[in-house]
């Protein structure tokens, strides 16, 4: 079992746990890595979601010490005739309940801060953990349709069950497992879930849930709902399910996610920005390093601050050197969250600048990057022109590009810079990027690696 001892000391909470001789670092824990973040002020201390993070620190100390059950070799699949004599039965491992760690299933509407929380738990499992998967739900329902239709097609003419096969498989290649944003929306999902959740626990993988629903909203007035209630019923045994809904939009970490973008570059905006680059790359055992040097296609690339998930530029950094969309890519590649300072207000002087600019976007959008910016004027008007000087018109093709992107014409149309109808629409997609990547979804979504 395990003892607990506790100092306090420098206001700072140490905490030494003592199990079978071993010491365990809990610096990096979800409750500490929480106060770090009250205490730097990139969130506001509140008591419910304490709470929630008290949670997480539970299951986060019980796998401290857990130790999963083998999982069987592919290879040692009972053979025809065995399965012949035993039809009906299966061949999961079983593994009592009470060997394996409680899960957790948060739920809550929009903004109560599901997937910060999911977050914060899962970039601090203990480094030991090697198998481990976090995902977003619909993503890995695509993997498991996948993997069921291969294990039917291996089966063959024979049958057997496919879910099985991939139920070992999702155990011997992580134990834990954190679903975000977990749905029922159709009767293919409900019924595989039915039996795959209870092969996954079987085999002591411990999952960590969030969702819109509590289990007993989910599937409502589904096809052959019936049939799903053995999965709620799982859900609510196995897991503890705990309501994220206090009153409080937690999509402020740091801030509000959905501040990205600061203009003016003042000095309040300044110390803003750098108390969030502060936050986020506030984990001791991964320090800022200065002039970290990435290489791509031979060439160096020079990251003036970055940790191995964030990094930060100034604007001239980044564009104001001759570099390459693969160079851009490389960056967005390597880190999950950016930081562009000092953005300026470019004109027709500036259109190489522009250029590179627009490029970053786009590979930042589809690397999925979380986008920190600070700029001279407001995000979307960097490119427009002077008031007083001549507007280019937009041929009613742009125009209706304009409209399939969601955007007024006349942002389009307030910039001279970019004459061809291919240059048109790299500004104008990039404007529609950039509105997207400074929404609430994006920031909750953008920045895994």
């Amino acid at each position: 079992m395990q003892k607990g001892q506790y100092y306090m000391g420098n206001n700072t909470l140490i905490v030494t746990l003592l199990v079978e001789a071993k010491t365990i670092d809990q610096t990096n824990s979800p409750l500490e890595h929480y106060q770090r973040l009250v205490e730097s002020g990139a969130i506001k201390p509140d008591e419910h979601q304490t709470r929630i993070v008290k949670k997480l620190q539970r299951l986060h100390d019980e796998l401290v010490t857990y130790e999963p059950p083998p999982i069987p070799s592919s290879k040692s699949s009972p053979s025809l005739l065995s399965r012949l004599f035993s039809r009906g039965t299966t061949h999961t491992v079983s593994l009592p309940p009470e060997r394996v760690p409680a899960g957790l299933y948060l739920y809550g509407d929009v903004g109560t801060g599901k997937t910060m929380l999911m977050d914060l738990f899962y970039n601090t499992l203990p480094p030991h953990i090697k198998r481990k998967r976090r995902v977003h739900f619909h993503a890995f329902m695509i993997d498991v349709h996948k993997r069921v239709h291969a294990a039917k097609i291996k089966l063959g003419h024979n049958g057997g069950d496919p879910i099985e096969p991939v139920a070992r498989d999702l155990a011997s290649e992580a134990y834990v497992l954190c679903f975000d944003e977990f749905q029922v929306t159709d009767i293919a999902d409900a019924m595989i879930l039915r039996q795959l959740f209870e092969k996954l626990l079987n085999y002591g993988v411990v999952c960590v849930i969030t969702s819109n629903r509590h289990p007993d909203e989910l599937y409502k007035n589904g096809i052959q709902r019936a049939s799903f209630i053995p999965c709620i019923e799982l859900l609510k045994e196995r897991f503890e399910v705990t309501d994220l809904d206090s009153g409080t939009d937690y999509r402020r970490m740091p801030r509000t996610l959905s501040h990205v973008y600061y203009d003016p570059l003042s000095p309040e905006n300044q110390q803003e920005i750098e108390k969030i680059f502060k936050a986020y790359t506030s984990d001791p055992s991964d320090p800022v390093q200065y002039n970290r040097k990435l290489t791509t296609w031979g060439r160096t690339i020079v990251v003036p601050e970055s940790t191995s998930q964030v990094a930060k530029f100034k604007f001239h950094d980044l564009c104001g050197k001759p570099l390459s969309a693969a160079d851009y890519i490389e960056i967005t590649r390597t880190f999950g969250t950016i930081f562009v300072l000092d953005v300026p207000k470019m004109g027709l002087g500036e259109k190489d600048l522009a250029r590179r600019f627009i490029t970053f976007i786009d590979a930042c959008y589809e690397s999925k990057v979380k986008l920190f910016v600070t700029s001279e004027v407001p995000i979307f008007k960097i490119f427009s022109d002077d008031p007083n000087a001549n507007k280019t018109e937009v041929s009613d093709h742009m125009r209706s590009v304009m409209d399939d992107l969601g955007l007024p014409s006349d942002i389009v149309g307030s910039s001279s810079m970019f004459s061809g109808q291919e240059e048109l629409f790299a500004f104008a997609r990039c404007c529609s990027r950039l509105v997207e990547m400074g929404s609430k979804h994006w920031a909750e979504t953008a920045g895994m690696r």
